[in-house]
């Protein structure tokens, strides 16, 4: 049997919302085994004047914990 975790990153970039993501996903991959998936849950971001500062978006990895 086993189970899948999952754990919510926000990833943060100043290029694009895509980019931000991949940021996550690189960071959680660092110290996660058996990364199945990611879900994106949210986009939003940060700006200055009229201008998008940075790019945030929040994702689910999910994992399968080994036993």
């Amino acid at each position: 049997m086993s189970v899948i975790k999952t754990i919510d990153l926000v990833g943060v970039s100043s290029e694009s919302w895509r980019d931000a993501a991949a940021q996550a996903l690189a960071e959680a991959a660092k110290t996660l085994r058996g990364v199945e998936g990611m879900e994106v849950l949210e986009t939003s971001a940060t700006v200055d004047g009229d201008q998008i500062k940075e790019y945030h978006t929040h994702v689910r990895i999910k994992f399968r914990i080994e036993r």
